[in-house]
């Protein structure tokens, strides 16, 4: 082995590291992060710092930054631009602004979050609908990848497909993989500004509802568990949880509903394009 090593020149260290889990500690200080940043997404590591000496912890700024990062949390505020982008990676304008949204399918919108577990985290991947809130699809993954999002896409665009799908510009969907079928489906693709949470926010809403209503509520012992609970939780937010904002209708009835008549519309177009085609032959 110590041969092998030397040919390969490998360390022979990594061949007997054993990666340990986070320890209790720490997932329970990943955990109030997390519940901080949902109501305060504009805090940074500075301010949740002093936030957690008056919850009594004694914690440097190097190290919740290094577990925000962890986490996929980022301080939402103007930033300049400090690096170069991937060339590969195009990055879409904002489409949204001053549109009048008012039909089911006309604007997509998706993101990812942090969830917490007594032992360990996942993420999750949504994706709703703009207009009625209706959650398409979604998907837990152990890891920021970009597999878990695509899936999400995929799942969604098996349903139906909107004229606009908007997202912030984070790696996973900026990525040639994941923009391949919305380019191949002909949607148009729109992204969030840098720093601007308000350009995805009813997602943000969601993100809220969920952990506070649900997440916030359990400590998952498995993925399962986490799997079975939060998809519980969905299907209750998008068939029996009333919006006031839609009128008091789950965003089922919503969605539906108006998808309905997009079909009544579509066929009764049909049927006057086809009457007026034998009234010519006639």
């Amino acid at each position: 082995m110590r041969r092998q090593c030397e040919l390969l020149d490998v360390n022979r260290a990594m061949l007997y590291y054993e990666p340990k889990p986070p320890s209790e500690e720490t997932l329970e200080l990943m955990r109030l992060i997390d519940q901080k940043f949902t109501k305060t997404p504009f805090f940074g590591a500075r301010r949740i710092k002093e936030w957690l000496k008056t919850e009594g912890w004694s914690i440097t700024r190097k190290r919740i930054r290094r577990l925000m990062k962890l986490m996929g949390l980022e301080a939402i505020y103007p930033k300049p631009k400090t690096s170069l982008r991937n060339p590969a990676h195009k990055v879409y304008p904002y489409l949204l602004r001053g549109l009048t949204i008012d039909k089911p399918d006309q604007v997509w919108a998706t993101d990812l979050t942090y969830i917490p577990m007594r032992r360990g985290f996942l993420y999750l991947t949504a994706i709703m609908d703009w207009y009625s809130r209706y959650v398409l699809s979604w998907e837990l993954s152990n890891s920021l990848d970009t597999e878990s999002c695509i899936k999400a896409l995929n799942s969604a665009l098996s349903l139906s497909k909107p004229e606009i799908f908007n997202s912030d510009q984070g790696s996973q969907f900026t990525a040639l993989d994941f923009q391949k079928p919305l380019k191949e489906a002909g949607i148009r693709i729109s992204m969030d500004g840098r720093g601007r949470w308000l350009d995805n926010v009813f997602v943000e809403r969601l993100w809220r509802s969920l952990k506070y209503e649900e997440v916030y509520l359990h400590a998952y012992e498995t993925v399962q568990e986490a799997r079975i609970s939060i998809g519980q939780w969905f299907n209750f937010y998008n068939y029996e949880r009333q919006h006031q904002a839609l009128g008091y209708k789950t965003p089922y009835e919503v969605y539906e509903a108006n998808s309905r008549t997009r079909s009544h519309e579509i066929i009764a177009t049909v049927e006057t394009c086809f009457a007026g085609t034998t009234t010519t032959r006639s």
